[in-house]
């Protein structure tokens, strides 16, 4: 006797009270299971998808910025070498003055190399972008060494706002690369 005959011989010795009971057991094992697999990672699903719409939507508007800022510098006059490296002077100087920047132009690889002495580190960042707008100069090098800093100086009575600490500044030495000479 196999085992699905055995099934049926012991089912039919089971009263019916025993066997709705069975029933009911198997009904619940089966909403049980269309649960766990077909409704509640739905539900999940459901539930999430606001948020994640919602960040979807702030990565589209991120990359049309992106794309954007891209058209505008595609969109920009090409500069000769010449007006790119006097854009250049002009933006280092600007930024950093005489003392804390110096620019020396290289041989014929279409770089100019920015030394930096305890330049602060937000004149730094800010002096980049300019570099990158008006002079069309990326950097292809950078050699960046954190300043030795003093201590940060006591403040008067009433000043309210100055800093407690030390500016960060960089020494070293930024490669620029200038566009192509035409």
């Amino acid at each position: 006797m196999n085992f699905s005959e055995q099934l049926k011989a012991h089912w039919a010795t089971l009263e019916v009270r025993e066997r709705r009971m069975v029933y009911a057991a198997a009904a619940l094992v089966a909403l049980a299971l269309l649960w766990w697999i077909a409704l509640a990672p739905a539900l999940r699903t459901l539930a999430a998808a606001p948020a994640e719409h919602a960040q979807l939507d702030a990565q589209l508007q991120q990359m049309a910025t992106l794309q954007n800022r891209a058209k505008a510098l595609q969109s920009q006059p090409r500069l000769n070498r010449d007006d790119a490296l006097r854009a250049l002077e002009t933006s280092v100087r600007d930024s950093f003055g005489a003392g804390n920047a110096q620019l020396v132009t290289t041989g014929g690889d279409g770089a100019a190399a920015v030394s930096l002495r305890s330049a602060p580190a937000a004149t730094v960042a800010q002096w980049l972008g300019q570099a990158r707008g008006n002079a069309h100069a990326v950097p292809r090098e950078v050699h960046l060494t954190r300043a030795p800093t003093a201590a940060p100086a006591t403040p008067s009575p009433g000043a309210k706002d100055a800093p407690k600490t030390p500016q960060v500044r960089w020494d070293g030495t930024v490669v620029m690369a200038l566009p192509a000479a035409r």
